[in-house]
């Protein structure tokens, strides 16, 4: 159960109702904070919508994340977001395998991005052998973007588990279709 109250758009005032557009628990729990909230959605419109960063990779990074951390919010949302990205099922029981240590049919760029997304779950750093990997398949903007969006979602399911924040029932389906490891 959330540690926070749920709001709706009638909770908050009438210019800060559009906060809610996407009525998910994520920013129905945020909006207790309306400005920091909008903060958050122009990061999380910059990495979705002008990013260059490819999208299949983004979702993959951040799909590497949420499974990484165990975030069922996180992962349960962005199984559906990726799809609309071109993230296959298979790609997805890819990214289980590479956290399990097994070989996967990704690309050297593909897997370096999945190794980065895990190294940043550990620790702040990045190892030079990762980093020299997607500096290989990335330019320089890309890398930011990169390491942005891995930053980014990194924050947020630990903003996630601090607040714990429900998994809506819409989202459940994903976590039994491909389920988080123990």
């Amino acid at each position: 159960m959330a540690r926070l109250p749920y709001l709706d758009q009638s909770d908050l005032a009438p210019e800060n109702r559009d906060l809610l557009a996407r009525n998910i628990n994520l920013y129905r729990a945020f909006t207790h904070s309306p400005d920091a909230t909008r903060s958050f959605l122009g990061l999380a419109q910059y990495i979705r919508y002008h990013s260059k960063l490819d999208p299949r990779l983004r979702e993959m990074a951040i799909l590497q994340v949420g499974y990484s951390t165990r975030s069922s919010y996180e992962y349960s949302h962005h199984i559906k977001i990726a799809r609309d990205f071109g993230v296959t099922d298979n790609d997805i029981r890819g990214i289980i395998a590479a956290t399990n240590g097994e070989s996967t049919g990704f690309t050297p760029l593909e897997k370096a991005v999945l190794k980065a997304a895990r190294e940043m779950v550990a620790q702040p750093e990045l190892s030079d052998e990762t980093y020299d990997e997607i500096s290989k398949g990335l330019d320089n903007e890309r890398i930011v973007d990169l390491l942005l969006v891995i930053s980014f979602y990194c924050g947020v399911v630990r903003l996630l588990g601090a607040l714990q924040i429900d998994v809506e029932d819409d989202y459940k389906k994903y976590l039994q279709e491909f389920p988080l490891g123990g």
